[in-house]
């Protein structure tokens, strides 16, 4: 697991367990989103990118955040950006 609940619950600044779950989701999410960027279905692709954790935190906080009102193209946008050095051709 390249995030823990934890770091993820320290990142986003949270002390209850009461979004727990959904921060799981969120994290799932996360790095799903990561990994599409990256055109992978290995989570090991995804753990070896220098710029993972930062990205996945990122989609995490923003997702967690924005949740009523994301804006899913600029999120895309700004993890290419975190990510396009290990960005694969094609899937």
């Amino acid at each position: 697991m390249i995030i823990t609940l934890d770091e993820a619950k320290n990142y986003l600044r949270v002390d209850t367990a009461d979004d727990d779950g959904l921060i799981e989701n969120i994290l799932t999410a996360a790095r799903r989103l990561c990994m599409d960027i990256l055109r992978t279905d290995e989570l090991s692709d995804l753990e070896i990118e220098p710029n993972a954790k930062v990205a996945v935190l990122y989609a995490t906080a923003y997702l967690y955040e924005h949740r009523e009102e994301a804006d899913h193209k600029a999120l895309t946008i700004s993890l290419r950006s975190l990510l396009s050095g290990s960005r694969k051709e094609a899937f």
